[in-house]
Protein backbone atom coordinates (compact mmCIF):
# COMPACT_ATOMS: atom_id res chain seq x y z
CA UNK A 1 0.00 0.00 0.00
CA UNK A 2 2.84 2.40 0.76
CA UNK A 3 4.46 1.65 -2.58
CA UNK A 4 1.23 2.38 -4.48
CA UNK A 5 0.86 5.76 -2.79
CA UNK A 6 4.43 6.75 -3.73
CA UNK A 7 3.89 5.86 -7.36
CA UNK A 8 0.67 7.87 -7.47
CA UNK A 9 2.38 10.91 -5.99
CA UNK A 10 5.23 10.66 -8.54
CA UNK A 11 2.71 10.50 -11.38
CA UNK A 12 0.89 13.61 -10.17
CA UNK A 13 4.20 15.41 -9.83
CA UNK A 14 5.14 14.46 -13.37
CA UNK A 15 1.85 15.78 -14.75
CA UNK A 16 2.21 19.03 -12.84
CA UNK A 17 5.74 19.40 -14.13
CA UNK A 18 4.54 18.86 -17.71
CA UNK A 19 1.83 21.45 -17.34
CA UNK A 20 4.28 23.95 -16.00
CA UNK A 21 6.60 23.34 -18.98
CA UNK A 22 3.76 23.82 -21.55
CA UNK A 23 2.83 27.17 -20.08
CA UNK A 24 6.37 28.42 -20.47
CA UNK A 25 6.42 27.33 -24.17
CA UNK A 26 3.22 29.25 -24.86
CA UNK A 27 4.63 32.31 -23.18
CA UNK A 28 7.76 31.99 -25.35
CA UNK A 29 5.67 31.71 -28.55
CA UNK A 30 3.59 34.73 -27.61
CA UNK A 31 6.74 36.70 -27.10
CA UNK A 32 8.18 35.86 -30.63
CA UNK A 33 9.15 39.07 -32.58
CA UNK A 34 6.94 40.25 -35.53
CA UNK A 35 7.98 39.18 -39.04
CA UNK A 36 9.69 42.00 -40.95
CA UNK A 37 8.02 42.69 -44.33
CA UNK A 38 8.29 45.39 -46.98
CA UNK A 39 5.07 47.09 -48.03
CA UNK A 40 3.78 49.21 -50.88
CA UNK A 41 0.59 51.18 -51.27
CA UNK A 42 -2.02 50.01 -53.73
CA UNK A 43 -2.58 52.67 -56.41
CA UNK A 44 -5.32 53.47 -58.85
CA UNK A 45 -3.80 53.90 -62.26
CA UNK A 46 -3.23 52.43 -65.69
CA UNK A 47 -1.79 49.08 -66.70
CA UNK A 48 -1.05 47.84 -70.18
CA UNK A 49 0.08 44.58 -71.68
CA UNK A 50 2.62 45.20 -74.42
CA UNK A 51 4.74 43.36 -76.96
CA UNK A 52 8.19 44.37 -78.14
CA UNK A 53 8.85 44.70 -81.88
CA UNK A 54 12.21 45.02 -83.61
CA UNK A 55 12.76 47.31 -86.56
CA UNK A 56 15.05 49.65 -88.42
CA UNK A 57 15.27 53.29 -89.51
CA UNK A 58 15.32 53.73 -93.30
CA UNK A 59 15.76 56.98 -95.31
CA UNK A 60 12.57 58.33 -96.84
CA UNK A 61 14.28 58.41 -100.26
CA UNK A 62 17.48 56.61 -101.20
CA UNK A 63 19.01 56.79 -104.70
CA UNK A 64 22.21 55.39 -106.16
CA UNK A 65 23.27 57.68 -109.02
CA UNK A 66 24.94 56.68 -112.31
CA UNK A 67 25.75 58.59 -115.51
CA UNK A 68 23.51 57.92 -118.53
CA UNK A 69 26.50 58.45 -120.84
CA UNK A 70 29.93 56.82 -120.72
CA UNK A 71 33.24 58.59 -120.27
CA UNK A 72 36.00 59.51 -117.84
CA UNK A 73 34.89 61.40 -114.73
CA UNK A 74 36.21 64.96 -114.85
CA UNK A 75 34.92 66.19 -111.48
CA UNK A 76 33.04 65.16 -108.34
CA UNK A 77 31.91 68.19 -106.38
CA UNK A 78 30.61 66.57 -103.16
CA UNK A 79 31.78 64.30 -100.35
CA UNK A 80 30.02 61.97 -97.93
CA UNK A 81 27.95 63.95 -95.43
CA UNK A 82 27.42 66.97 -97.69
CA UNK A 83 23.86 68.25 -97.84
CA UNK A 84 22.61 68.82 -101.39
CA UNK A 85 19.60 70.50 -102.98
CA UNK A 86 17.43 69.13 -105.76
CA UNK A 87 19.04 69.84 -109.14
CA UNK A 88 22.48 70.64 -107.69
CA UNK A 89 25.43 69.53 -109.87
CA UNK A 90 27.23 66.67 -108.13
CA UNK A 91 29.62 65.23 -110.75
CA UNK A 92 30.47 65.35 -114.47
CA UNK A 93 32.15 63.25 -117.18
CA UNK A 94 34.04 64.43 -120.30
CA UNK A 95 31.56 65.84 -122.85
CA UNK A 96 34.06 67.31 -125.37
CA UNK A 97 33.22 64.83 -128.16
CA UNK A 98 29.51 65.45 -127.81
CA UNK A 99 30.04 69.21 -127.77
CA UNK A 100 32.06 69.00 -131.01
CA UNK A 101 29.28 67.02 -132.66
CA UNK A 102 26.78 69.58 -131.38
CA UNK A 103 28.74 72.41 -133.00
CA UNK A 104 28.92 70.49 -136.29
CA UNK A 105 25.20 69.81 -136.51
CA UNK A 106 24.39 73.33 -135.35
CA UNK A 107 26.45 74.68 -138.28
CA UNK A 108 24.73 72.31 -140.72
CA UNK A 109 21.34 73.45 -139.50
CA UNK A 110 22.28 77.12 -139.84
CA UNK A 111 23.66 76.62 -143.39
CA UNK A 112 20.58 74.71 -144.55
CA UNK A 113 18.34 77.40 -143.08
CA UNK A 114 20.29 80.13 -144.90
CA UNK A 115 20.01 78.33 -148.27
CA UNK A 116 16.31 77.76 -147.77
CA UNK A 117 15.73 81.43 -146.92
CA UNK A 118 17.73 82.56 -149.98
CA UNK A 119 15.79 80.27 -152.31
CA UNK A 120 12.44 81.23 -150.88
CA UNK A 121 12.90 85.02 -151.04
CA UNK A 122 11.67 85.46 -154.67
CA UNK A 123 9.63 82.31 -155.04
CA UNK A 124 6.15 83.83 -154.46
CA UNK A 125 6.85 86.72 -156.92
CA UNK A 126 8.54 84.48 -159.49
CA UNK A 127 5.68 82.03 -159.37
CA UNK A 128 3.15 84.79 -160.09
CA UNK A 129 5.25 86.26 -162.90
CA UNK A 130 5.87 82.87 -164.45
CA UNK A 131 2.21 81.95 -164.37
CA UNK A 132 1.26 85.27 -166.00
CA UNK A 133 3.95 84.88 -168.66
CA UNK A 134 2.81 81.36 -169.51
CA UNK A 135 -0.81 82.48 -169.81
CA UNK A 136 0.16 85.49 -171.94
CA UNK A 137 2.37 83.38 -174.19
CA UNK A 138 -0.36 80.81 -174.54
CA UNK A 139 -2.88 83.50 -175.51
CA UNK A 140 -0.39 84.90 -178.04
CA UNK A 141 0.03 81.45 -179.61
CA UNK A 142 -3.72 81.12 -179.97
CA UNK A 143 -4.10 84.64 -181.39
CA UNK A 144 -1.18 84.49 -183.85
CA UNK A 145 -2.15 80.99 -184.92
CA UNK A 146 -5.67 82.14 -185.72
CA UNK A 147 -4.33 85.12 -187.70
CA UNK A 148 -1.89 82.94 -189.62
CA UNK A 149 -4.60 80.46 -190.61
CA UNK A 150 -6.93 83.27 -191.71
CA UNK A 151 -4.15 84.89 -193.80
CA UNK A 152 -3.50 81.53 -195.46
CA UNK A 153 -7.11 81.38 -196.69
CA UNK A 154 -7.07 85.02 -197.79
CA UNK A 155 -3.76 84.51 -199.62
CA UNK A 156 -5.23 81.62 -201.58
CA UNK A 157 -8.16 83.88 -202.51
CA UNK A 158 -5.82 86.67 -203.52
CA UNK A 159 -6.75 89.12 -200.82
CA UNK A 160 -3.44 89.03 -198.87
CA UNK A 161 0.05 89.43 -200.20
CA UNK A 162 2.76 86.89 -199.73
CA UNK A 163 4.74 89.23 -197.50
CA UNK A 164 1.74 89.69 -195.19
CA UNK A 165 1.36 85.91 -194.98
CA UNK A 166 5.05 85.56 -194.09
CA UNK A 167 4.70 88.20 -191.37
CA UNK A 168 1.74 86.28 -189.86
CA UNK A 169 3.74 83.05 -189.96
CA UNK A 170 6.74 84.67 -188.26
CA UNK A 171 4.49 86.09 -185.52
CA UNK A 172 2.99 82.65 -184.93
CA UNK A 173 6.39 80.94 -184.73
CA UNK A 174 7.71 83.61 -182.35
CA UNK A 175 4.63 83.21 -180.07
CA UNK A 176 5.23 79.45 -179.87
CA UNK A 177 8.88 80.02 -178.97
CA UNK A 178 7.94 82.50 -176.24
CA UNK A 179 5.40 80.02 -174.86
CA UNK A 180 8.00 77.27 -174.65
CA UNK A 181 10.39 79.65 -172.88
CA UNK A 182 7.71 80.63 -170.34
CA UNK A 183 6.96 76.98 -169.60
CA UNK A 184 10.66 76.20 -169.17
CA UNK A 185 11.04 79.17 -166.82
CA UNK A 186 8.16 77.84 -164.72
CA UNK A 187 9.84 74.43 -164.50
CA UNK A 188 13.05 76.09 -163.34
CA UNK A 189 11.16 77.99 -160.67
CA UNK A 190 9.57 74.73 -159.46
CA UNK A 191 13.01 73.13 -159.21
CA UNK A 192 14.16 76.08 -157.11
CA UNK A 193 11.19 75.57 -154.82
CA UNK A 194 11.98 71.86 -154.48
CA UNK A 195 15.58 72.73 -153.59
CA UNK A 196 14.32 75.11 -150.90
CA UNK A 197 12.11 72.38 -149.49
CA UNK A 198 15.08 70.00 -149.44
CA UNK A 199 17.12 72.59 -147.57
CA UNK A 200 14.32 72.97 -145.02
CA UNK A 201 14.24 69.19 -144.51
CA UNK A 202 18.02 69.19 -144.02
CA UNK A 203 17.66 71.96 -141.46
CA UNK A 204 14.97 70.07 -139.54
CA UNK A 205 17.09 66.92 -139.43
CA UNK A 206 20.10 68.88 -138.20
CA UNK A 207 17.99 70.65 -135.55
CA UNK A 208 16.70 67.28 -134.32
CA UNK A 209 20.27 66.02 -134.01
CA UNK A 210 21.16 69.19 -132.11
CA UNK A 211 18.38 68.50 -129.60
CA UNK A 212 19.55 64.91 -129.20
CA UNK A 213 23.13 66.01 -128.58
CA UNK A 214 22.03 68.61 -126.03
CA UNK A 215 20.14 65.88 -124.17
CA UNK A 216 23.21 63.63 -124.27
CA UNK A 217 25.42 66.46 -122.99
CA UNK A 218 22.99 67.03 -120.11
CA UNK A 219 23.36 63.32 -119.33
CA UNK A 220 27.09 63.79 -118.75
CA UNK A 221 26.18 65.56 -115.49
CA UNK A 222 24.94 64.03 -112.25
CA UNK A 223 22.45 66.21 -110.40
CA UNK A 224 20.73 65.67 -107.06
CA UNK A 225 17.28 64.10 -107.59
CA UNK A 226 15.97 65.58 -104.32
CA UNK A 227 17.04 67.51 -101.22
CA UNK A 228 19.16 65.19 -99.12
CA UNK A 229 22.61 64.20 -97.95
CA UNK A 230 25.41 62.33 -99.74
CA UNK A 231 25.73 58.93 -98.05
CA UNK A 232 28.26 57.26 -100.36
CA UNK A 233 30.96 58.35 -102.83
CA UNK A 234 31.88 55.28 -104.85
CA UNK A 235 34.23 56.69 -107.54
CA UNK A 236 36.81 59.44 -108.02
CA UNK A 237 37.81 61.76 -110.91
CA UNK A 238 39.69 59.98 -113.70
CA UNK A 239 37.75 56.73 -113.43
CA UNK A 240 35.63 55.53 -116.35
CA UNK A 241 31.92 55.77 -115.63
CA UNK A 242 28.83 54.59 -117.45
CA UNK A 243 25.18 53.64 -117.03
CA UNK A 244 26.09 50.48 -115.09
CA UNK A 245 28.55 52.19 -112.74
CA UNK A 246 27.35 53.61 -109.40
CA UNK A 247 29.06 56.91 -108.59
CA UNK A 248 27.18 58.52 -105.67
CA UNK A 249 24.40 57.70 -103.25
CA UNK A 250 22.01 60.37 -101.98
CA UNK A 251 19.50 59.84 -99.16
CA UNK A 252 16.72 62.01 -97.76
CA UNK A 253 16.75 61.88 -93.96
CA UNK A 254 14.80 65.02 -93.00
CA UNK A 255 11.96 62.51 -92.87
CA UNK A 256 12.60 58.80 -92.34
CA UNK A 257 10.73 55.51 -92.41
CA UNK A 258 10.43 53.29 -89.36
CA UNK A 259 10.08 49.69 -90.58
CA UNK A 260 8.86 47.26 -87.92
CA UNK A 261 8.49 43.48 -88.04
CA UNK A 262 5.10 42.45 -86.65
CA UNK A 263 4.72 38.72 -85.92
CA UNK A 264 1.57 37.06 -87.17
CA UNK A 265 0.41 36.48 -83.57
CA UNK A 266 0.51 40.23 -82.83
CA UNK A 267 -0.92 41.44 -86.13
CA UNK A 268 -4.35 42.05 -84.57
CA UNK A 269 -2.87 44.75 -82.30
CA UNK A 270 -1.00 46.63 -85.03
CA UNK A 271 -3.39 48.76 -87.06
CA UNK A 272 -3.06 51.76 -89.30
CA UNK A 273 -3.07 54.79 -87.01
CA UNK A 274 -1.73 52.91 -83.96
CA UNK A 275 0.71 55.05 -81.94
CA UNK A 276 3.74 53.40 -80.38
CA UNK A 277 6.98 54.36 -78.67
CA UNK A 278 10.41 53.19 -79.76
CA UNK A 279 14.04 53.44 -78.68
CA UNK A 280 17.38 52.82 -80.33
CA UNK A 281 20.61 51.76 -78.61
CA UNK A 282 22.36 54.33 -80.79
CA UNK A 283 20.69 57.09 -78.74
CA UNK A 284 20.55 55.81 -75.14
CA UNK A 285 18.07 57.52 -72.87
CA UNK A 286 15.93 58.92 -75.69
CA UNK A 287 12.45 57.80 -76.65
CA UNK A 288 10.49 58.57 -79.82
CA UNK A 289 6.91 58.10 -80.94
CA UNK A 290 5.50 57.04 -84.28
CA UNK A 291 2.13 56.37 -85.85
CA UNK A 292 1.76 53.33 -88.10
CA UNK A 293 0.83 54.47 -91.59
CA UNK A 294 0.72 51.18 -93.48
CA UNK A 295 1.03 47.43 -92.92
CA UNK A 296 2.08 45.06 -95.67
CA UNK A 297 -0.62 42.72 -96.93
CA UNK A 298 1.82 39.79 -97.19
CA UNK A 299 4.57 38.64 -94.82
CA UNK A 300 8.21 39.35 -95.47
CA UNK A 301 9.82 36.66 -97.59
CA UNK A 302 10.76 33.60 -95.60
CA UNK A 303 9.08 34.79 -92.38
CA UNK A 304 5.70 35.02 -90.69
CA UNK A 305 6.24 38.69 -89.87
CA UNK A 306 4.50 41.58 -91.59
CA UNK A 307 6.23 44.90 -92.15
CA UNK A 308 4.56 47.90 -90.54
CA UNK A 309 5.77 51.29 -91.70
CA UNK A 310 5.63 54.70 -90.02
CA UNK A 311 6.77 58.03 -91.47
CA UNK A 312 8.67 60.12 -88.91
CA UNK A 313 9.78 63.78 -89.20
CA UNK A 314 13.50 64.00 -88.47
CA UNK A 315 14.36 67.73 -88.65
CA UNK A 316 17.50 67.44 -86.52
CA UNK A 317 18.73 64.38 -88.35
CA UNK A 318 19.26 62.47 -85.09
CA UNK A 319 17.71 59.33 -86.57
CA UNK A 320 20.04 57.84 -89.16
CA UNK A 321 19.43 55.21 -91.78
CA UNK A 322 20.24 51.71 -90.60
CA UNK A 323 19.66 52.34 -86.88
CA UNK A 324 18.13 49.33 -85.13
CA UNK A 325 15.13 50.11 -82.94
CA UNK A 326 12.90 48.43 -80.39
CA UNK A 327 9.25 49.50 -80.32
CA UNK A 328 6.57 48.81 -77.72
CA UNK A 329 3.14 47.89 -79.08
CA UNK A 330 0.20 47.94 -76.65
CA UNK A 331 -1.96 44.82 -76.79
CA UNK A 332 -4.44 45.79 -74.05
CA UNK A 333 -4.76 48.75 -71.70
CA UNK A 334 -6.91 49.22 -68.56
CA UNK A 335 -7.22 52.61 -66.88
CA UNK A 336 -8.59 53.55 -63.45
CA UNK A 337 -7.86 50.16 -61.87
CA UNK A 338 -6.06 49.06 -58.69
CA UNK A 339 -2.45 48.17 -59.48
CA UNK A 340 -0.01 46.29 -57.23
CA UNK A 341 3.43 44.77 -57.82
CA UNK A 342 3.28 41.35 -59.47
CA UNK A 343 5.54 40.09 -56.66
CA UNK A 344 2.76 40.84 -54.12
CA UNK A 345 0.50 38.11 -55.53
CA UNK A 346 0.33 34.78 -53.71
CA UNK A 347 -1.01 31.86 -55.72
CA UNK A 348 -2.64 28.81 -54.13
CA UNK A 349 -5.23 26.19 -55.10
CA UNK A 350 -7.85 28.51 -53.59
CA UNK A 351 -6.83 31.30 -55.99
CA UNK A 352 -4.80 34.50 -55.94
CA UNK A 353 -4.43 36.64 -52.82
CA UNK A 354 -2.38 39.47 -51.33
CA UNK A 355 -1.45 40.23 -47.74
CA UNK A 356 -2.89 43.49 -46.42
CA UNK A 357 -1.14 45.07 -43.42
CA UNK A 358 -3.29 46.76 -40.78
CA UNK A 359 -2.76 47.28 -37.03
CA UNK A 360 0.53 45.41 -37.12
CA UNK A 361 -0.96 42.22 -38.55
CA UNK A 362 -1.01 40.68 -42.04
CA UNK A 363 -4.42 39.63 -43.36
CA UNK A 364 -4.70 37.39 -46.42
CA UNK A 365 -7.20 38.91 -48.88
CA UNK A 366 -8.44 36.99 -51.94
CA UNK A 367 -8.34 39.06 -55.16
CA UNK A 368 -9.50 38.83 -58.76
CA UNK A 369 -6.54 39.34 -61.08
CA UNK A 370 -6.94 41.28 -64.33
CA UNK A 371 -4.09 42.34 -66.61
CA UNK A 372 -0.57 41.29 -65.72
CA UNK A 373 2.77 42.61 -66.94
CA UNK A 374 6.31 41.63 -66.07
CA UNK A 375 6.20 43.85 -62.97
CA UNK A 376 2.57 44.74 -62.19
CA UNK A 377 -0.86 43.19 -61.78
CA UNK A 378 -4.40 44.53 -61.82
CA UNK A 379 -6.36 43.32 -58.77
CA UNK A 380 -9.89 43.78 -57.48
CA UNK A 381 -11.19 43.21 -53.92
CA UNK A 382 -13.45 45.22 -51.60
CA UNK A 383 -10.77 45.38 -48.95
CA UNK A 384 -8.22 46.94 -51.31
CA UNK A 385 -8.48 50.62 -52.17
CA UNK A 386 -5.89 53.22 -53.15
CA UNK A 387 -3.46 53.61 -50.26
CA UNK A 388 -3.99 50.12 -48.79
CA UNK A 389 -0.72 48.71 -47.48
CA UNK A 390 0.25 45.55 -49.34
CA UNK A 391 3.13 43.21 -48.50
CA UNK A 392 5.44 43.66 -51.49
CA UNK A 393 7.09 40.22 -51.36
CA UNK A 394 5.28 37.89 -48.93
CA UNK A 395 7.72 35.35 -47.39
CA UNK A 396 6.63 31.72 -47.48
CA UNK A 397 6.40 31.68 -43.68
CA UNK A 398 3.86 34.52 -43.58
CA UNK A 399 0.50 33.34 -42.28
CA UNK A 400 -2.90 34.98 -42.13
CA UNK A 401 -3.13 37.06 -38.95
CA UNK A 402 0.62 36.99 -38.24
CA UNK A 403 2.20 39.98 -36.53
CA UNK A 404 4.45 41.92 -38.89
CA UNK A 405 6.88 44.80 -38.68
CA UNK A 406 6.80 47.14 -41.68
CA UNK A 407 10.04 48.01 -43.46
CA UNK A 408 10.59 50.08 -46.61
CA UNK A 409 9.97 48.32 -49.93
CA UNK A 410 12.53 48.36 -52.69
CA UNK A 411 12.01 50.57 -55.71
CA UNK A 412 11.26 47.59 -57.94
CA UNK A 413 8.45 46.62 -55.61
CA UNK A 414 6.60 49.92 -55.81
CA UNK A 415 3.38 49.90 -57.84
CA UNK A 416 3.66 52.20 -60.83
Amino acid sequence: MQTSKVLAMLAVAAVLAGCAGGGKAQQHAAAAPPLAVGVVHAERGEIARTVTLDGQIVPLLDSTLSFQQSGPITAIYVNVGDRVSKGELLAAIDASTLRAQLAQFQAQADQAAARARSSQVGIPITQAQTSAAVEAAKAAVVSTGLTYRQDQQLYRQGYVSQSALQDAQSAYVQAQSQYRAAVANGASNQATQLNAQADLATERAARAQVRTLRTQIAQTELRAPFDGVVTARLMDPGAMAGPATAVLRVSQVQTVWLNLNVPDADLAYARTGTTLAFRTPSLPGRSFTARIGAINAVPSQGTLSYQAQARIPNPGGVLRGGMLVTAVLTQERHAGVIVVPLSALVQSPQGAAVFVVANGKAARVAVRVGLETDTQAEVAARAIVPGTQIVARPPESLQDGAAVAVSAATGSDTAQ
